[in-house]
């Protein structure tokens, strides 16, 4: 059998030794010299045997209490507590010599044992080296004169994750019985074994890790774990978990495997302790006769009994129709269909569903600024249409979007937590979610008591799940969202999985090529600002994405360095512990229940690209040791390899997978990468109130001919019920599916990309064939030009259009105004009352006001509900002024009347009617409208914020007795 002869090389450096560390050793020997030897010694020289000579009598108990035996009480008590101390030293030596297992505890220790620990530790670390807290550990595969190597990393702390489960890893299933028939051929090969390092401060060892060091790929530690799994080790537990690894454990090690701490039986075992040997002797054994359960494994494994585990759920979720085809399947997440549409965008449907929401808000928010005159110089301004890559995004965001799902995640963590409350239970933490089309799976951090109706739990322990369908029973209420932290991964055959990043208790770092890294951080910021299944957080951007920010200003912050963000952490971390304190909470989420909702339990979340230094990651990882409780996460994705003391360690490939082998994960990624990070970011940008961008001819508003040579072929009444005038009514089969194509059409001139279109007229998703059959029925519906030109139309960039012919009377409605504020009604006041008095007629009511249930679900993405109302307030009030200027308030009145239909909540219209009102010199009609403006405001509806500051002071100028009749009223 031949020996290694890497061992040597691949064996690292021992750490130096400095003065300080000598030092500490000395003084940790003098210490336990004055504590162990000296303290007895002193005691039996001024004190003597504490114990009396002679039985005790009653005589003795009844005499008067002296200070002699005060004094032998008391030293009694000190020999007790010398004993006690003297028990945890020899228990923390024998730990640290033998290596094997956790020291015992010594009852009602405490800090005893604590110190004893410290001092013994500090010793050890200077006699024999970080290896030489076990002797035996220290000879394996090396002599005397070769130095040991430092411990490292390892999840035999409270690490989450597992091995996907053998019934629910299909995919997986291959490589596990491949990576079992290589182990056993290793076997007949030769026999290697390697002991688990102990710990060295936070850093522990892993079966990745021993797999990285002796066999050259990290990917190969299954071949390790099929090796030993199920085996007894020195301490009588057994290897269950990839990631349940402990000191002192024993590891049959594949054939080829090298390294100075490898050991090669028998030709090693001269170099290695008899106690060693005899354990690697009867590991050996004992090798082929390991059973499948374990009696008294689940105790043996203690405190991991609570140990979080990632693992798909073995009830599988139905794989989800996406609705999505992509025309040209992909490969590079960064690479685009031959529709010009992203895919990765695409395949975010969560991402996806909430950039579009805040994007519509941002967009509503711009208007009513502009509206309300908040942006100087900017009245009855329109957000601009998005061109280029810009338009690209949006359009990728509309057919990507799941708004369904996302309304699906938060009804149902909601309900739950209600559920929860209502049943006086806590929330259960929750590390991970997987979310399909039909079910939501939850896995517990460890398992918990039967869940509320109508949750159910699932065939794996610790894992709740609910169905879509059953939870419709759930209503709408003021209920905090319970898992704001949860963020979307990536995909596993048609499951998504999201992360709860503020339930780790630890850092997770993320390694990959910074390109990849980069994407996946954009991701889960983007998400994680717009998810529509939270109420607040803050999210900390550290060393990148400062961009981002014009996503959501009020959740996104952006520091420069780590530097800057320990210090803003260690004071949020410290005042989190005390406000849970005084609130009596153990966690945040005692506080997310009942009618207990406070600013303070919002999660924050801090992502991380600034390289931190040593001693920055140590402090990181203190920090982050506690944060699981605090609602606090951290996610580092610095350099390419993993931040020491990270509790998950995830890896994005170049391939686009996510892989996390000790938590059994293998994901399709889900990345935003530079690209349409930048295009997104931009779409948002336009969005800004202040927004004024050059003028671009192409992108001016679309308006139609309002003479009598421009009457359209084809005429579309949508401001009120649908009617269509110029076209042959269709088949009632296809009439809902045409009628509400040509409504989306209408309200984007510019073009509606075909997936567009497929993706809104059949959310649940439709093949090709069906999409393309639809539109050439409607080219064939439409017809076309008397030249010949169709109407419905393919422009360069691959959009449906329509033809100037086709029009709608909200066009009409648009050029009007136009006209009449900024053509030839600008400057002559009769025809601009002419145009203003016909576009107030074209109103009939909201949009599409007689539209199916169940159809037109793409407007909730449109913003034409807050653009139609201000229109139509721009028309009255530019009518009602021109009324006013001509004398003739009443007029005025009627106009303002008509416009407040559709937008009641116009401060602007309501305080030129209080004008108009008052020009009728009607004084009793001013002070009923007054009353009524009074009354509206104070409606629990309307907040109790009262009248508006400008409509106060616009009625003590009309109308100085309002504020007596207000009070008399009252």
């Amino acid at each position: 059998m031949a020996r290694s002869t890497s061992r040597t090389s691949s064996n690292p450096r021992r750490p130096r030794r400095t003065l300080a560390d000598f030092v500490k050793a000395f003084l940790a020997f003098l210490a336990l010299a004055a504590l162990v030897v000296g303290v007895p010694g002193s005691l039996a020289y001024f004190v003597g045997w504490p114990l009396a000579d002679e039985m005790p009598s009653m005589e003795m108990l009844q005499q008067q209490i002296t200070v002699n035996t005060f004094i032998s009480v008391l030293t009694v008590v000190v020999w007790l507590a010398w004993a006690q101390f003297t028990a945890c030293v020899l228990v923390e030596v024998k730990a640290a010599v033998s290596g094997v297992g956790m020291p015992v505890r010594v009852p009602a220790s405490g800090m005893s044992q604590a110190l004893a620990r410290q001092l013994v530790a500090a010793l050890l670390l200077v006699m024999a080296g970080a290896a030489s807290f076990a002797p035996g550990l220290a000879q394996m595969g090396s002599g005397p004169e070769e130095p040991s190597r430092p411990a490292v990393a390892s999840s035999a702390q409270q690490t989450p994750g597992q091995q996907v489960r053998d019934s629910a890893r299909d995919q997986t299933a291959g490589h596990a019985e491949s990576a079992k028939r290589t182990a056993e051929s290793a076997k007949e090969q030769g026999t290697k074994f390697y002991r688990i390092q102990p710990p060295e401060g936070r850093h522990h060892d892993s079966l990745w890790e021993v797999a990285q060091r002796h066999l050259g790929d990290g990917r190969r530690y299954n071949e390790i774990y099929q090796l030993n799994k199920d085996r007894v080790q020195p301490d009588g537990s057994r290897l269950s978990q990839a990631s349940l690894i402990r000191p002192g454990w024993i590891m049959e090690m594949p054939a080829d495997a090298h390294g100075g701490d490898v050991v090669e039986m028998p030709d090693d075992a001269p170099q290695v302790s008899q106690e060693v040997r005899q354990q690697i002797q009867d590991y050996d054994d004992a090798g082929g006769k390991a059973g499948g359960a374990q009696q008294g494994g689940g105790a043996q494994q203690g405190g991991d009994t609570d140990t979080a585990q990632i693992s798909v759920p073995t009830q599988r979720p139905a794989v989800p129709d996406t609705g999505h085809e992509v025309a040209t399947p992909v490969t590079d997440s960064s690479s685009s269909s031959s529709f010009g549409l992203s895919e990765a965008l695409i395949a975010s449907p969560l991402l996806a569903a909430g950039l579009l929401a805040a994007l519509g808000h941002r967009r509503r928010t711009a208007l009513w600024q502009s509206a309300m005159g908040t942006v100087a110089g900017r009245g009855g301004r329109e957000p601009s249409v998005p061109t280029g890559a810009a338009a690209d995004a949006q359009d990728s965001l509309l057919v990507g979007a799941d708004p369904e799902a996302v309304r699906f995640l938060d009804r149902s963590l909601r309900g739950l937590s209600a559920s929860l409350a209502a049943e006086s239970r806590p929330l259960p933490v929750v590390h991970a979610a997987w979310l399909s089309e039909g079910e939501l799976h939850l896995q517990l951090g460890r398992p918990e008591a039967r869940p509320p109706a109508p949750w159910q739990e699932g065939k794996d322990p610790g894992v709740w799940h609910v169905e879509r369908s059953a939870t419709g029973t759930y209503e709408n209420g003021d209920t905090a969202s319970p898992y704001p932290g949860l963020v979307s991964l990536g995909t596993h055959e048609g499951s998504r999985l999201l992360l709860n990043l503020e339930s780790v208790p630890g850092l997770v770092s993320l390694t990959g090529a910074p390109q990849d890294r980069a994407a996946v951080l954009a991701s889960v910021a983007a998400e994680l600002a717009t998810s529509g299944w939270s109420d607040r957080m803050t999210i900390t951007l550290v060393g990148f994405g400062e961009e981002l920010r014009a996503l959501a200003p009020t959740r996104l912050r952006h520091l420069e360095g780590v530097e800057d963000l320990l210090e803003v952490m260690e004071a949020e971390t410290r005042q989190r512990r005390g406000a849970l304190g005084a609130a009596g909470h153990d966690s945040v989420l005692t506080g997310r229940t009942g009618h207990v909702q406070n600013n303070r339990w919002a999660p924050h979340l801090v992502l991380l690209t600034a390289e931190p230094t040593g001693t920055q990651a140590a402090r990181l990882t203190e920090l982050a040791s506690d944060a699981g409780r605090l609602g606090i996460g951290y996610l580092v994705g610095a350099g390419s390899d993993h931040v020491t003391g990270a509790v998950w360690q995830l890896d994005v490939t170049p391939e686009g997978r996510l892989l996390a082998p000790l938590l059994g994960l293998d994901l399709k990624a889900q990345m935003l990468p530079r690209a349409q990070h930048d295009a997104v970011v931009q779409l948002f940008k336009h969005a800004e109130p202040d927004h004024d961008p050059s003028p671009d001819p192409s992108a001016s508003p679309f308006l139609v001919d309002i003479t009598e040579r421009g009457r359209p072929a084809v005429y579309a009444r949508l401001v009120g019920a649908y009617e269509l005038i110029g076209l042959a009514t269709p088949d009632s089969e296809r009439s809902v599916l045409l009628h509400e194509a040509l409504a989306l059409l209408l309200l984007h001139r510019e073009g509606v990309h075909p997936q567009v279109l497929a993706a809104s007229l059949w959310p649940r998703g439709v093949t090709a064939d069906v999409r393309d059959a639809l539109v050439e029925r409607m080219r064939e519906w439409l017809g076309t030009d008397p030249d010949g030109t169709p109407r419905l139309r393919l422009d360069a960039a691959g959009r449906l259009t329509l033809a100037v012919s086709v029009v709608s009377d909200l066009d009409v409605l648009r050029s009007l105004h136009h006209e009449a504020t900024r053509g030839r009604g600008a400057g002559n006041a009769a025809v601009r009352e002419r145009l203003l008095s016909d576009a107030l007629d074209l109103v009939r009511g909201p949009l599409l006001a007689d539209r199916p249930e169940g159809r037109y679900g793409w407007l909730a993405h449109e913003i034409v509900d807050a653009q139609l109302p201000l229109l139509v307030a721009d028309v009255a009030l530019a009518l009602s002024e021109h009324h006013l200027e001509q004398g003739r308030p009443e007029p005025a009145v009627a106009a303002l009347t008509v416009a407040l239909s559709p937008s009641p909540g116009d401060e602007r219209l309501w305080n030129e009617l209080l004008r108009a009102t008052h020009a009728t010199g009607d004084m009793a009609r001013l002070a009923e409208l007054a009353g009524y403006l009074v009354a509206r405001a104070d409606r629990p509806g309307a907040g109790g914020r009262g009248l508006p500051p400008r409509t106060e002071a616009l009625l003590d100028e009309l109308l100085p007795a309002w504020r007596n009749a207000d009070a008399a009223a009252g």
